[in-house]
């Protein structure tokens, strides 16, 4: 849907902000907001009573702020950023900020909370609606200066105070100002509910593949769609409950040879600097957690580094397993590369097609889970490791079941993508339609009527 632009601009005197509405103004943020004031409210309230308590694992970025937690005004750390009901909050660190973490503070336990350190808040002024300053934080334009304003080092990176002070604050009239903030309300809230079903058919499908990874890797039904005699799981495959009565099972050591490692000292340059060799450690996570393949890693290690890490080059064809934080992670190499202590790797026997043994892995991800509980940081142990058991069919019903499974899976994994697509775009348009209208390049006053 397209919106008409205003009758007149004029230029704003800021690059980035191009022309306004020839009646907007622009004002330096120090002139029309505060930046992180003290919460007056905290002053009415007795050490016993009870405010909201706000990490920034609770701040969304879509504006979402969640208030399950609470704290005692006396149990309040000094440190801690203090906020009231009509504040807005942004996270300064990266890379929250960079993602949009931030929220207009509503419906606070007794309308005050303590906040997680890395937030800055602003407190509107007699010209500024709140409701418009939180779209304006979230802004395109709003959040591209910010990043160029960033300090620090590395994932230490903040937004400093005097950003959101010397920010040029466009301004229209306060009652256009909650004009396009009811606009913004009503269209950004019909977006989050389109994209909240397209995530919800996301997780469907996601639970679909695994589904059917689980039942054909273990033998339910047959490949050529027949029924199989079963018995019962021996122990140690509990998770995988009855199987075809004609496979085997087995330890997977006694299928593959399990190898890993150790990382070596991070403050030797030789080990690290103008390596080579792929070192798969926990910084490869997130690519795992949605390939079945890994092609690169995220650091990599000399050959001096390798030698004194315990672990050896591996060739194409391994199969790796997180063992550590985030556990079950699985996907197969496709070129040769070492592991960290994080990981194990099988290299796979002639029994055993490593395609096979990584959808048994990820058939047993909720036993993998089970044996890191207790730990504060997740952990399966080694003895756990050698200790896991798979399904074995014979060779040629490997082969059947995983080029089965490719077939279902991808049919799956294509519907995703385009779902994820949708999303993605929906996500874009809600951006740009945010900051073309606190922007003034687009006149909404009649759409929100």
């Amino acid at each position: 849907m397209s919106f008409p632009a205003y009758p007149a601009y004029r230029p704003s005197g800021v690059e980035w902000l191009g022309d306004l509405p020839a009646h907007w103004r622009v004002k330096r943020g120090r002139f029309c907001m505060q930046v992180n004031p003290r919460a007056a409210r905290f002053r009415e309230l007795a050490p016993g009573d009870h405010v909201s308590f706000v990490p920034m694992d609770a701040v969304g970025e879509r504006g979402e702020l969640e208030l399950q937690a609470t704290h005692t005004v006396a149990e309040g750390d000094p440190g801690y950023t203090q906020f009231q009901d009509g504040d807005v909050v942004f996270a300064k660190i990266t890379p929250c900020f960079e993602n949009g973490k931030g929220a207009l503070a509503r419906g606070l336990v007794n309308g005050a909370a303590f906040g997680t350190t890395e937030l800055h808040v602003l407190r509107a002024g007699p010209s500024l609606d709140p409701r418009f300053l939180y779209y304006l934080t979230v802004s395109r334009p709003f959040r591209g200066a910010g990043q160029a304003e960033m300090y620090g080092a590395g994932g230490q990176k903040r937004v400093p105070a005097d950003f959101a002070r010397d920010f040029p604050t466009p301004l229209p009239s306060p009652g256009e100002q909650r004009a396009v903030a009811g606009f913004l309300d009503a269209r950004t809230e019909a977006i989050d509910r389109l994209i909240g079903r397209k995530s919800r058919l996301l997780r469907l499908l996601e639970e679909e593949r695994e589904a059917v990874v689980y039942l054909r890797a273990t033998g339910r039904p047959r490949p050529d769609g027949g029924a199989s005699p079963t018995r019962p799981a021996v122990g140690g495959l509990e998770w995988a409950g009855e199987l075809p009565h004609r496979w085997e099972t087995t330890r997977i050591k006694h299928a593959a040879r399990i190898e890993s490692g150790h990382t070596p000292s991070r403050g030797v340059d030789e080990y690290w600097e103008d390596a080579t060799i792929p070192w798969l450690s926990l910084n490869d996570s997130r690519q795992l957690r949605h390939r079945d393949r890994i092609h690169q890693t995220a650091h990599r290690i000399s050959e001096p580094g390798l030698a004194n890490s315990s672990a050896r080059l591996l060739p194409a064809g391994a199969v790796v397993l997180s063992r550590d934080a985030t556990v079950g992670l699985s996907a197969i190499t496709t070129r040769p590369m070492a592991v960290s202590q994080h990981f194990v790797a099988y290299l796979c026997g002639p029994r055993l097609l490593p395609e096979y043994l990584l959808l048994s892995l990820k058939a047993m991800g909720q036993h993998l889970e089970r044996l890191s509980l207790g730990a504060t940081i997740p952990t399966i142990g080694m003895d756990d490791i050698r200790s896991l058991r798979c399904p074995l069919p014979p060779v040629h019903e490997q082969r059947e079941i995983v080029a089965r499974v490719r077939r279902e899976v991808g049919r799956i994994d294509r519907l995703a993508a385009r779902v994820q697509t949708a999303i993605e775009r929906l996500r874009e348009y809600r951006a740009a339609l945010i900051t073309a209208a606190v922007t003034g390049k687009i006149d909404v006053r009649g759409a929100a009527r």
